[in-house]
């Protein structure tokens, strides 16, 4: 990557091959595989969804791995965003794969009682970023943790990744770049 246009590209071919957004017509499946989730047994999850998927041939259905979503004492958690929902199920096993894929990917419905809001005794929400606790947070440094996949560079640069490095490189000064530091009060 040479320059910002490259870096742009590839922002934007990865976000439209990640597209989680209202409007989209792909239905994006994330599985915490950080040490957390590993541990609970998010390997074997992932991989009957991924073996499902392939084997129903849903060529609009994209499983992937994603990091720490937030919630270590639910894990294994599968997230599914479809339709510009996002719906965190919980505690899942291989299982209760079947029923995410057959009600909630193919059928549209999803299946509440396997839901975070119905296991932390808040059913009217499906998804991590509704309950109560993470609604008095603002991430700021982790806000793509559990979002993206982290051995994917591309899906890193779809999320604003190196864009003030970009910045920095192209239009500030050396000095420009000394005084954002300073004035930021990083240390160490």
């Amino acid at each position: 990557m040479k320059n910002l246009e490259e870096l742009n590209a590839i922002r934007n071919n990865a976000l439209n091959s990640i597209n989680m957004t209202n409007g989209s017509t792909s239905t994006r499946v994330l599985v915490g595989m950080a040490t957390c989730g590993m541990a609970a047994g998010a390997r074997p999850v992932y991989e009957v969804l991924k073996d499902k998927v392939e084997k129903a041939n849903l060529k609009n259905v994209d499983v992937t791995q994603t990091g720490c979503i937030g919630v270590c004492r639910l894990e294994p958690i599968v997230e599914v965003y479809k339709d510009g929902e996002r719906v965190t199920y919980v505690k899942v096993t291989p299982e209760m794969v079947d029923r995410i894929i057959t009600e909630h990917i193919l059928g549209g419905k999803v299946v509440s009682e396997y839901t975070i809001g119905h296991h932390e005794g808040q059913p009217s929400t499906n998804s991590v970023e509704g309950l109560e606790f993470f609604t008095k947070q603002a991430r700021i440094a982790l806000k793509n943790c559990g979002i993206i996949n982290p051995e994917s560079i591309e899906e890193y640069i779809a999320f604003e990744g190196y864009k003030a490095l970009g910045k920095c490189l192209t239009e500030s000064t050396s000095q420009e770049v000394i005084d954002i530091i300073k004035a930021s009060g990083l240390r160490g």
